[in-house]
């Protein structure tokens, strides 16, 4: 049983834990009253003490119930600032292609069991880029990004939880058609644009007035994408343009509009992942100043040279400039003389473990988006071998943070604790 103080497992039967020692308890997880280890019923209140307890299930009319503690917390903290506020959004429309078609071949719990599973792949990657659910039309959602929770890359956070879930349902998909022999694909549309922030009670539940047609072109963007496909309005475009793969549809006739809209399909990611590299990619003003901050720069890059280790701090207010300097930093560097491996901390990137690490150990290994699994494992072991053949052992942990298969039965033995101090 696991000890409530170290939580280590321990073997059944043992009345102390063999990792700190201290004396093991069964918690009732009905009345929370300490029952003596070898207890199998509660003495208190008579409830089982090794019934696996159920999750409780989500009700999809109040909101608290799905809202992740942290984004809860921040919506409750924040509110009071925004609630009366204009604001600019994104919205984003999901929903399930051909649900009604779909559902007509199987049994209705099997349908509520497919769909359980989608609606929490749709919150999980939803809740990750802290967009919000603003409500459940049936078989889909609509989300916002930007309000209550403000966000000035909103429209970057909803491109990236599209595709997060484009993903996902791909492999989500494959699983319903080999389950249960039908094919499922998903639709999103997203649109950006002003609205105007009502109330926001304890529950959670927001009251928004829509200015123009923020939330209607949205649905129609949905409503026009092909199964599986993700489709952007011209507002969202001109917002995310320079960060991903867009292919433009040209302008599609809209319902509701008199005039056709244009719309592009979001296809990946782009080269551009920071403002500074969109702006490379447009073309740079000429750098001026900062004479002493690039010579203190350089006299450590000379010390590294020498094989003196440096680490430096670069610090300022957002905007003045810290990573135009960094930039022109390397620029300046003898060409072929350095290597340079870049980790960022994003702002959705909380809930992402070892993030700025993964940056480094992908841009190291040579790792592409979409790369077959055998052919990462191999320059991995290769690249690692090449520094020093002694260096076999970290083989395991660093296939762990990059999500690969691990063979190794000795470390896959290993309790969470033991794996993260290997990855350290």
């Amino acid at each position: 049983m696991k000890c409530s103080s170290c939580q280590f497992e321990n073997p059944e039967g043992m009345a102390f834990c063999g990792k700190c020692g201290e004396k093991l308890q069964r918690i009732c997880p009905e009345c929370q009253f300490a029952n003596p280890s070898d207890f199998l019923f509660c003495g208190k209140c008579g409830g089982s003490l090794t019934a696996t307890p159920e999750a409780p299930p989500i009700k999809y009319d109040q909101p608290h119930s799905y809202t992740p503690k942290h984004l809860a917390d921040k919506i409750l903290t924040t509110r009071s600032a925004i609630e009366g506020e204009r604001k600019l959004v994104t919205v984003m429309f999901a929903d399930v292609a051909d649900f009604t078609g779909f559902s007509e071949n199987l049994d209705p719990e099997e349908v509520h069991q497919i769909m359980d599973g989608y609606f929490k792949i749709l919150m999980d990657e939803i809740h990750r880029y802290e967009g919000t659910i603003n409500q459940f039309t049936g078989d889909g959602v609509m989300a916002l990004f930007g309000a209550p929770v403000a966000h000035e890359d909103h429209g970057s956070r909803a491109c990236h939880a599209a595709l997060s879930i484009q993903k996902a349902m791909g492999e989500y998909g494959n699983k319903v058609t080999k389950d249960f022999g039908v094919e499922f694909k998903m639709r999103i549309g997203v649109n950006s644009g002003p609205v105007i922030v009502g109330a926001i009670g304890d529950d959670l539940r927001m009251d928004y007035t829509a200015v123009g047609d923020t939330t209607n072109l949205a649905s129609r963007m949905q409503g026009l994408a092909q199964p599986g496909a993700v489709l952007l309005s011209k507002h969202t475009h001109s917002l995310v343009k320079d960060y991903f793969n867009l292919r433009s549809l040209g302008k599609l006739e809209v319902k509701g509009k008199e005039k056709p809209q244009e719309a592009f399909e979001l296809l990946k990611p782009g080269g551009a992942a920071t403002r500074l590299e969109a702006a490379v990619a447009r073309g740079l003003t000429k750098f001026v100043g900062r004479q002493n901050s690039m010579a203190a720069l350089m006299e450590a890059y000379e010390k590294v040279k020498s094989g003196t280790g440096q680490a430096v701090g670069v610090v300022g207010e957002a905007g003045v400039g810290k990573s135009r300097l960094l930039f022109e930093f390397r620029n300046r560097l003898p060409k072929g003389e350095f290597s340079s491996l870049e980790g960022r901390c994003i702002h959705f990137g909380a809930a992402m473990p070892f993030l700025p690490i993964l940056d480094i150990l992908r841009s190291y290994f040579e790792i592409r988006e979409g790369e077959r699994e055998v052919a990462i494992r191999k320059r991995v072991k290769e690249k690692i071998m090449e520094l020093d053949e002694k260096l076999q052992g970290v083989l395991p942990p660093i296939q762990d943070l990059l999500s690969l298969r691990v063979e190794d039965e000795a470390y896959l033995q290993l309790q969470p604790k033991e794996r993260r101090e290997k990855a350290f």
